[in-house]
């Protein structure tokens, strides 16, 4: 059942503690909302788990929140649940410590075990239980079920949950049953540099050490491809997983202000993953006019319809073709960039702070159980 979410007036300022990791896409969706945040007058500290962020990294957050790292790994590099056990703990005397108002932890595991009066608020960025499914094609390992169960807490825990795209919100409720309190907030990224010329490249840009991002298409791809394929992107992980690109050249990790102008300059920017609950990476490449070629899943169906072209996921021939015949035509490119920038305005900062302020207000006074599409 859709519902819109009724506005409520608006909220006096409020101080936030919200989880972060250094690692993926989270420090840059929590880095984007605590900016937003801070700039209409709420106090945001981000609690940080695992590998610590670069200097750089800390003296850009510095600007708008207050840091804080717990010594607890994410659950995904935990090596069972005795390692994040005392995570909830934690977090609840940062959220005392710092008088939060409200608790944001942006993987509903990490609600397990909060001991909080304050309102707590779960985003799913992405779950192990839905990663197998969706790129092993199966139910996650014995020695992983912990996370599931864990996850299943958080749910139950939480007073409200948010997910990223209703795709990821329809893995999360195959999984779970029913999730009467979760909503989806359209992740949203800045519009970007345009560039004045495209330059004849394809960019993607992953951690391509995951097997959900599907490097192998990737590589087998960039051996058919006129064009050379750059990949943007760390291809070693924490957890000691890596990919060897032999055709596509691979750039190792950047700065996102180095990645976007790369997007602002590639001929095509082009997203193999076979999982994805949202997708950053092609909605900043969009927001710079980019023309998008996306692996044919249920979520890049659902943001880029009639505005990407769509190959079978893992299918690297027909990959191929496609970057071969989008090189060959600059018109088809041209009208795929003004399609794509346009839908990327859809995603604005603005527009997911403001959905999230919405959720924040439900959280704090009447919590109703209806699935809800705030955009």
């Amino acid at each position: 059942m859709k519902k819109a979410i009724r506005m409520k007036p608006s909220a006096p300022p409020r101080r936030i503690l919200m989880t972060t990791d250094a690692v993926g896409g989270v420090w840059h969706y929590a880095a984007t909302l605590a900016r937003e945040l801070a700039a209409a007058g709420d106090t945001v500290v981000l609690a940080g788990v695992g590998p610590r962020p670069s200097r750089e990294q800390c003296r850009a957050a510095a600007a708008f929140a207050i840091i804080e790292w717990v010594d607890s790994p994410p659950e995904w590099l935990a090596a069972d649940e005795a390692d994040v056990v005392g995570l909830g703990a934690s977090l609840a005397a940062l959220a005392r410590r710092h008088r939060a108002d409200l608790v944001q932890v942006n993987a509903p595991s990490q609600a397990v075990g909060l001991d909080v009066s304050c309102p707590v608020v779960a985003v799913s960025h992405s779950c192990a239980a839905t990663w197998f499914r969706a790129v092993r094609g199966g139910e996650v390992p014995p020695d992983w079920a912990w996370q599931t169960e864990r996850n299943r807490r958080g749910f139950a825990r939480a007073d409200i949950a948010v997910a990223p795209s209703r795709s990821h919100a329809a893995a999360l409720s195959a999984l779970y049953g029913d999730l009467p309190r979760l909503h989806v907030v359209h992740n949203a990224a800045p519009l970007g540099p345009r560039a004045h010329g495209r330059e004849d490249f394809v960019l993607a840009a992953g951690r391509w050490w995951d097997e959900g991002k599907n490097a192998r298409a990737l590589d087998a791809a960039a051996a058919r491809s006129r064009w050379p394929i750059l990949a943007a992107g760390s291809a070693t992980g924490p957890n000691g997983t890596r990919h060897d690109f032999r055709e596509a050249v691979g750039l190792g990790p950047l700065r996102n202000e180095d990645l976007r102008w790369l997007m602002a300059r590639c001929g095509v920017f082009v997203s193999p993953s076979i999982y994805e609950p949202f997708g950053l990476a092609p909605l900043e490449a969009a927001a710079s006019g980019a023309p998008l070629v996306l692996a044919d899943i249920p979520t890049y169906r659902e943001l880029w319809e009639g505005a990407a072209l769509f190959f079978p996921a893992g299918d690297a021939a027909v990959l191929g073709e496609t970057l071969n015949w989008l090189a060959g035509d600059r018109h088809a490119r041209d009208a795929l960039a003004d399609a794509a920038f346009e839908r990327a305005q859809r995603f604005t900062v603005a527009g997911q702070a403001a959905a999230m302020r919405a959720l924040y207000d439900r959280a704090a006074f009447t919590v109703q159980p209806a699935l809800s599409f705030a955009e």
